[in-house]
């Protein structure tokens, strides 16, 4: 890897791996700055829309969907990106090429409703299309 600073090589100093993630302390080998890395390894899965449309799987978005959900919400940043993990991580278990949108759609309702009730709804109305204000109340009566 090249040196964020000046661009010439770099070596690792330290590595640390956790479930999803490899942190790497890396050191320039011109100009002695250090800096760290994180890695992740890539999930190669086509996501079946509801049109039939496939689409490579993309954290950011999953994660950008649980943001919106739970703006002004007081859930952390760091609950998120756990919820991200964790449906990645049942992703990776199926050992699929493919899966519907559904599964993922129905993850994410579920850390949702463990998070927060309101992040839930917010996305419930969009993920089940909710024509009205009835469809809000009989989620809502769900929850209760």
């Amino acid at each position: 890897m090249k040196c964020i600073y000046c661009n010439q090589d770099t070596r690792v100093i330290d590595s640390r791996y956790n479930e999803s993630v490899i942190r790497r302390r890396r050191e320039c080998l011109k100009c002695k700055q250090r800096f760290t890395t994180y890695e992740r390894a890539s999930l190669d899965l086509n996501i079946i829309k509801k049109d039939g449309r496939r689409e490579l799987f993309n954290r950011e978005k999953l994660k950008v969907g649980f943001i919106k959900a739970c703006e002004k919400r007081p859930v952390s940043l760091e609950k998120i990106n756990d919820a991200v993990d964790y449906i990645e991580k049942s992703l990776r278990k199926l050992g699929k090429k493919e899966v519907k949108s559904k599964f993922i759609g129905d993850k994410v309702m579920q850390k949702l409703k463990s998070l927060d009730n309101i992040a839930y709804i917010r996305f419930a109305s969009v993920y089940k299309e909710f024509k009205d204000l009835d469809d809000f109340k009989e989620e809502v009566k769900k929850l209760r």
